[in-house]
Formats: C-alpha cells, structure tokens, sequence
C-alpha cells in the first residue's frame, strides 16, 4: 500500500509528522549548560556577545537583545516616541502581538489588506490610509517573504514616518541583496520555539540610530543606567538611576548562549529548509485544489512557513475539515494567521468588518500551514505532500 492509498480511519496512521520541532542538538545544551554553570542566569556577558555577532551578521551597529518579539516590537514604539494620539500602521494578516503592542503605547492600530500574491501588506492600501495622525508603519514579512520594502520605503519618506518591521518570520530573508535586519531604522526578530533560530523564548531589535538605539537598551530593563551584568560583576557599583519608566524585557545569558550557536549553524539550516521547501515544491505542483506560495525574484525568503491556500470552488469541504482530515492521517498543520480584524477586540474596538479586507478575509478561510522544520526526513515532506493530495482528491467538486 502506498502513502497516498493510506486510509484515515485506520487505527495509527503509518507515520507522524509534527506541525514543529526545534531543531537543537549537542553544541546548544552544551553552550546552556556552560552558562549555567557561569553563574549568569540573567541578561550578562553572552547576551553582550550575542547582540554584538547578530549586529555584525545582519549589517548594523546596534542589537538589543529582549525576551520576545513582542518585547522588540514594544519596545521599538515606545523608543520612538510613538504614543496617544498618534497612528500607526500594520497588516491585518499577523500575530495578535504585532497589533497590540501599538495599542500598549497607546497609539491607534489602522490596518491595511495583504496582496495577493504574497499576503503581505498591500503598499497601495497603506498610501490610502496615511494621514496627519500617522507617526510609523510596521511591515510584517508574512511567512519570511520580505514585504515590498522600496514602496514602504518610500511611503514612509515622503510622509516622515519611521519604519518597524516585523521581521518574526524573516531571518534569515533578504530583500534586493541586503539582510532583513539592515532595511529599515528598527527591525523585530523572534527566537520563539518555531522560528528559524530559536532561544526558547527571545527576541532581538536591530538598530540603525545610536540614541534610538541606547533608549531601547535602557528601557528594556525597568529604565535603569546600568544592566545586571555591569552592577554585578567584579568592577560594578550598586548605585543606579531610573531615567525612565521601563520594562522587563531582557534576555537572559542562557538563552544568548543559545542564540550564539544557532547563529552560528543558520547558514546549514536555511539550506536544509530550502531543501524541504524544493520537496514541497516539486511534490504539490499539479495539485489543483491548492495555491502554493510564491518568492518574488527581488527577495531571499527565509521560509519559516510553507503557507498553502486552498481552492475552495473546487472542494466539497472547509479548510477546518482539511485540517481535522490530515490529523486523522498523522500530519500536523495549523492556520497563520486569523487576521486581527477578525477578533472580536478589532471588531468591537475600531468597528473593521470581513468586507474591509477581502484579501486577508479570503486567506484566513483557505491558508495551512504545512509542517517545515529541520529534523524533517524527506520521506516527511512526502508523507505530508501524498496525504495532502489524496484528502483533497477524495474531497474534490
């Protein structure tokens, strides 16, 4: 019996396929290991380390390491004055966190449809919603496809905005030759358990500006003139001052430890990811129920996603039903995302509907996500691919 004749309703599928797994080895639980055993549990001198080789490697002067993403993206706001009153705007296709760190700062989230090709923000709808209020635009590069940085670029020059991009999913994506990271004044990056490289939990700014820059590294720790690792060491003084009301947002020199290693192994696992991605590519080429996605020829994808978009004039079945079927068959998936203006906060707070986003409304009823991570075997992304096709045949129009 082959894969694709496998029945769902069998007692164990023939092979499990998780959605992820972190791909962390030897070296990683030894660097962890080291660092415990340094004494240096909190933000210290790896954490110093991994800022400095992340700086050098995106091609900027300034790394703020912090404890997540949506630290870095609050952070980033609040470093650049951004506060009541003032607009900020973003892709409704994104994580939660993306639209509630601008509301933590107190500015108002306006949100704009993706394009559809990529489902990354449309730049047209954001030349549409600019006005007087409008302080900075946060590009989210959707499944580590770069956004169309030039037209943002250029948005944001004419109307003197500044530029936050969401780079969760991009490392280590590119945009017309330059690292993501290098692009624009401020860029976000997760360490999360899922993403490309990973800390467990952890986050990373890079920055183009030195004061925006400094702002941010004190404010991450509650505000304070010195970090832990200099009031702590052989040298430090006990005595501080608190120049600002911050955060909680360091990293921790287990988690640096960490990052150094997997930094240090991106080049090999970008080039296993590129290698399942290819698989993919290759094994859904004729399936016609499916949208695949697609890289623009200006940019290096980082692939942290193998987003599908269903067809659904030519299926019997919801994209929910898909998912539920490929469980049944051992094959984990999920959805990225439910777009912001579709929870009930967006809706009840700022009164957007599906009609105002037709793009992003007719994704979040047709996207899965595919599992992509290192540790898979070829023989996974066949699995997946064979299943996938063979639920969506016996479910065709």
């Amino acid at each position: 019996m082959s894969i694709a004749e496998t029945k769902a309703d069998e007692t164990a599928p023939v092979r499990q396929v998780l959605f992820s797994k972190p791909d962390v080895g030897e070296e990683e639980i030894a660097a962890l290991t080291a660092a415990v055993r340094s004494g240096w549990l909190t933000v210290g001198p790896r954490t110093h380390e991994f800022e400095q080789t992340f700086a050098k490697w995106t091609g900027v002067d300034h790394a703020v390491a912090v404890s997540s993403c949506t630290a870095a993206l609050h952070l980033a706001l609040d470093a650049l004055g951004i506060g009541p009153g003032d607009e900020v705007i973003t892709s409704t296709l994104t994580f939660a966190a993306t639209g509630a760190t601008i509301i933590h700062v107190g500015a108002r989230p306006v949100l704009v449809d993706s394009s559809p090709d990529t489902l990354n923000l449309d730049p047209d709808d954001v030349a549409r919603k600019v006005n007087k209020r409008t302080r900075a635009i946060v590009p989210v590069h959707f499944a580590g496809h770069p956004a169309p940085m030039d037209e943002i670029g250029a948005i944001a020059q004419t109307h003197d905005l500044s530029v936050v991009e969401d780079a969760a999913h991009a490392l280590p994506a590119s945009y017309r030759g330059k690292r993501i990271g290098s692009v624009s004044e401020v860029t976000a990056f997760s360490f999360y358990a899922t993403k490309n490289l990973t800390t467990g939990e952890g986050g990373m700014l890079t920055l183009r500006d030195a004061q925006v820059a400094e702002r941010a590294r004190t404010r991450r720790l509650h505000g304070m003139s010195k970090d832990a690792w200099k009031r702590y060491s052989a040298k430090g003084a006990w005595r501080y001052d608190v120049s600002y009301p911050g955060f909680k947002y360091n990293m921790t020199d287990p988690a640096a430890a960490m990052g150094l290693v997997q930094l240090k192994r991106m080049p090999d696992l970008q080039r296993r990811r590129l290698q399942l991605v290819a698989l993919y590519e290759r094994a859904l080429a004729d399936v016609p129920q499916i949208r695949r996605p697609i890289a623009r020829p200006e940019v290096e994808s980082a692939w942290h996603l193998y987003a599908v978009r269903l067809r659904p004039e030519r299926l019997r079945v919801h994209r929910d039903d898909v998912i539920e079927l490929l469980r049944e068959r051992g094959v984990g998936s999920s959805v990225h995302f439910i777009p912001l203006h579709l929870h009930s906060y967006y809706r009840d707070a700022f009164g957007y509907t599906p009609e105002d986003f037709p793009v992003a409304s007719d994704a979040a009823d047709t996207l899965i996500s595919l599992p992509l991570y290192t540790l898979m075997s070829d023989e996974d992304v066949a699995y997946v691919a064979d299943n996938l096709r063979q639920v969506l045949a016996d479910n065709s129009r």
